[in-house]
């Protein structure tokens, strides 16, 4: 049998496959980043969380495909390989960057430009088998451009400036219950503020149709385009996954055709496209 991980830092995405290619099983557990965790204690988090999902079928696994955040370097890469062996034993486990798990999603065997936009964003250029060419996102403070925690730190800047129309401005300040010393402390004392900023994002797309809210995303996207994909000469069609290129389609093509790039393929996940990709 086959398992593929679809990892980020909110969930985990397993799929079982049989031999055949068929899905026996699809279900999740909690995300983890494996940069920042011991061999211990992924090894706790497989025995808790994997196993249990696998019961008997644990024995049958004969591959492990697992793709996720943080996974880095070869050391990280070997803590997590290493930590599934331990539960997995007769299997043969492969694990590889989050981005690589969408360069395959999307391009299959064939070349072509790999985008990430959801939580974060990232790019690459792959050339059917591996990454060739990688503009470093740098995180939401520094890049991320276009994500969903870059959009959110706009937002929440854009408002507490009075840069939105007032009657939006009180109204996202009521609806998620804020007010400035509390998006502070989110912000800046608080752990992962990436994700509480993508939590926001979902109230511009409500708001898509204010002309203001509207530049921002399309700002956003195109510094996007030309801080990153601009980079990769080897070609001017780009493809992407992540639940903010999904819903935001409309304004990404507008930015795209703006720095002389088409869309291609949107997958909201990963998962369907890893799916195909392994069992071709």
């Amino acid at each position: 049998m086959i398992l593929i991980a679809d990892c980020g830092s909110s969930k985990i995405e397993w799929s079982l496959l049989s031999v055949d290619g068929r899905e026996e099983k699809r279900f999740h557990t909690p995300g983890m980043n494996a940069v920042m965790m011991t061999r211990d204690e992924i090894d706790q988090r497989i025995a808790a969380e994997l196993v249990p999902e696998l019961g008997d079928a644990h024995s049958r696994v004969g591959h492990v495909y697992f793709y996720g955040a943080g996974c880095i370097s070869p050391a990280v890469c070997g803590n997590v390989a290493d930590g599934i062996s331990h539960y997995l034993p007769n299997a043969k486990v492969e694990v590889y960057s989050d981005l690589l798990a969408a360069a395959r999603a999307l391009c299959g065997h064939e070349p072509g430009i790999a985008c990430i936009m959801g939580t974060g964003s990232n790019s690459c250029y792959y050339d059917g088998q591996e990454i060739v060419s990688n503009v470093s996102p740098l995180g939401f403070i520094l890049g991320d451009e276009g994500s969903g925690a870059v959009l959110g730190k706009r937002l929440v800047g854009d408002v507490l400036k009075r840069q939105l129309p007032a009657d939006i401005c009180e109204k996202f300040l009521n609806q998620y219950d804020l007010d400035l010393l509390s998006i502070i402390d989110r912000v800046y004392r608080k752990p992962q503020a990436n994700k509480f900023l993508a939590s926001l994002s979902p109230f511009i797309h409500e708001h898509i149709d204010c002309p203001e809210m509207r530049a921002l995303v399309i700002n956003e996207f195109m510094a996007f385009f030309r801080r990153n994909l601009c980079a990769y000469s080897q070609s001017r069609v780009a493809n992407f996954v992540g639940s903010i290129a999904y819903y935001y389609r409309p304004l990404l093509e507008e930015a795209a055709a703006a720095n002389g790039f088409a869309i291609g393929t949107i997958l909201r996940a990963p998962m369907e496209g890893l799916i195909q990709y392994h069992t071709k």
